[in-house]
């Protein structure tokens, strides 16, 4: 069957080629993993035992290392997943040895309005159905380890109440008095559910708990979540999970998971989790899917560990960032970068003819709504002014010290015009820009940004951080909002700022990675405001301490951490086969 995806929706391409699969042996087989580190889970998926295989890899060379960023995006995304599975897919026609890795979709864009992040067209990662339904259990397996640890505080709260010091001391306890004015943690589910962001619990008598406010945020902005993702190895989960403050005691000192007794407990929900998952793309190459997505509001990366195996066992091997430079690519130069000590030999930075537009004066991107006119006909001016955009986050890339690459994601309603004008103008800033066609063509149409990265990756770069972690946190926290979001400076409330003072006075916490939360749909914090603007500055409303990941998360502007569904969500689309029980309708 040929796939055409002009006439074919994305599940039904991903069902077609499902028929066609690697066995998930030979495709790990091909790609060097041993049969005693693969842990099938299925015919068409695995994990891959990280700790046998980075044990046999430790000394191994490593290939080149590529990450895949993107201009600022509209609310639609501009298919920066796609070109991952896409670019991988290009190399793969031109012979290499490579890989990628992608980040769990999260049920919360699934059924809402994005969809799953499996990739488009003749660029996606499969089996669909099981990636963006929970795959091998790892987010479930977070949220389980994350509301143990409420569990456990709440019952802690309830017996400290009801209890005298005598019967705790009987059971081994001391008594930790948390001020119920002062819990740090939250309750997390896995999808958009703005009803659970407050909410009042332990409502009834004595033994229903003790009422004070709470609320969820969706599992993939969880602190178990950024754990899974910057941890090297299970002792070093472990110990991560342990120094998780969840509350605040009425003496004003943190209440830790270690201190409840529940870390362990937490762990061992996280031990199958750590194992990255295997899968593939529709062309047959190895795709690694390991942690969340939301870089707005999470670290938003793919694992480390899963990049620490496939760097090692690939000539090239491409990582995907959230959302654009300004927050994803971020991250990745900043805090994972640092953590994992891989350096990128490239950066792809993902653009489209429609985001571009959007930024030039467009008239508003809303999903579920057609688009407008001016995305389908030529506007050669309304392309050239959303340039400033992609400027910045060119910029932002070359501040780092790697060669900045430009994806044009390539829609048929595109112009040559148009196209043009996106070219000379990422040329006169340095970066080489291609217009990649892997949607439509898969890996025949990405041999040119895959030659484009080639060339950049074989070239010694100067990869640099931004900021050294002994600069004060505010001083940090500006040198982002100038030299990446182009901020004129930073203002803090009276309470975010008391916080940034006790952070830097504090030598355990000094010195931790700056994980920013910010919009993703605009570079400053108003998502409303497109283009590059200018004469403005960052809002600092809140600081989060995440001590078991080592981050310190300053919060900007109204993003919350718990995303809502709106009026017209995928899960309307979505149904089941019942004569074969194949799923319908994921995108």
């Amino acid at each position: 069957m040929k796939l055409n995806p002009v006439k074919m929706k994305d599940w039904q391409i991903a069902e077609a080629a499902e028929a066609g699969m690697k066995p998930i042996d030979r495709l790990a087989e091909e790609i060097g993993i041993h049969p005693d580190e693969l842990i099938p889970m299925g015919r068409s998926l695995a994990k891959v035992d990280q700790r046998a295989c980075l044990a046999r890899l430790r000394k191994a060379q490593q290939g080149r290392y590529i990450d895949v960023t993107a201009i600022t995006p509209t609310p639609l995304g501009e298919g920066k997943t796609t070109t991952t599975i896409g670019l991988v897919e290009g190399l793969g026609k031109l012979g290499k040895r490579v890989s990628g890795a992608i980040r769990q979709p999260s049920g919360g864009p699934t059924f809402n309005i994005k969809g799953s992040a499996a990739g488009g067209g003749l660029a996606q990662c499969i089996p669909l159905s099981p990636l963006s339904l929970g795959l091998t259990g790892d987010i479930d397996a977070i949220s389980n380890a994350n509301n143990l640890a409420m569990v456990a505080l709440t019952a802690r709260m309830q017996h400290e109440r009801n209890y005298d010091d005598a019967r705790l001391q009987r059971l081994g306890l001391k008594r930790l008095d948390i001020d119920p004015a002062r819990i740090a943690f939250r309750w997390t589910i896995d999808f958009c559910a703005q009803a659970l962001r407050s909410i009042t619990i332990g409502k009834g008598g004595p033994m229903d708990g003790v009422e004070m406010d709470s609320g969820f945020q969706i599992t993939v902005a969880s602190e178990v979540m950024a754990i899974l993702a910057v941890a090297r190895d299970l002792k070093d989960l472990r110990e991560r999970m342990g120094r998780i403050v969840v509350a605040t005691s009425r003496q004003g000192k943190d209440v830790t998971t270690a201190d409840l007794g529940v870390d362990g407990a937490m762990t061992a929900w996280m031990v199958n989790a750590l194992n990255p998952n295997l899968l593939q793309t529709i062309e047959g190459q190895p795709i690694f899917v390991h942690a969340g997505p939301f870089a707005n509001i999470a670290i938003g990366q793919s694992s480390i560990i899963a990049d620490q195996i496939a760097t090692r066992l690939t000539e090239y091997h491409v990582t995907e960032s959230g959302f654009g430079a300004d927050i994803g690519f971020e991250k990745f130069w900043n805090l994972k970068c640092r953590l994992s000590g891989l350096k990128p030999d490239a950066v792809v930075i993902v653009a489209t003819v429609r985001a571009l537009k959007m930024h030039g004066g467009g008239p508003a991107v809303k999903p579920g709504a057609p688009l407008d006119p001016a995305y389908t006909g030529e506007n050669v001016g309304l392309v050239e002014a959303g340039c400033a955009n992609l400027l910045s986050h060119i910029e932002t890339v070359k501040r780092s010290g790697v060669p900045p690459i430009v994806c044009i994601n390539g829609f048929h309603t595109d112009t040559a015009g148009e196209i043009k004008v996106i070219q000379r103008i990422a040329e006169s800033a340095g970066a080489h820009a291609v217009v990649s066609q892997h949607w439509l063509k898969g890996g025949d149409g990405a041999i040119e940004l895959a030659e484009a990265v080639i060339d950049a990756s074989s070239r010694p770069n100067s990869f640099q951080f931004l900021y050294d972690l002994k600069l004060p946190l505010r001083e940090r926290i500006k040198r982002i909002a100038q030299d990446v979001y182009g901020a004129r400076g930073v203002t803090y409330t009276d309470a975010a700022l008391a916080k940034v003072k006790a952070v830097e006075q504090d030598p355990t916490t000094a010195e931790y990675g700056t994980c920013m939360v910010k919009t993703h749909l605009s570079l400053c914090h108003d998502p409303d405001i497109k283009g590059r603007p200018s004469d403005w500055e960052l809002p600092i409303r809140d600081i989060l301490v995440y001590r078991g990941a080592g981050l310190v998360v300053p919060v900007a502007g109204a993003i919350k951490l718990m995303p809502g569904t709106a009026s017209l969500p995928a899960f309307r689309n979505i149904d089941v086969d019942v004569k074969t029980g194949r799923i319908r309708g994921l995108f």
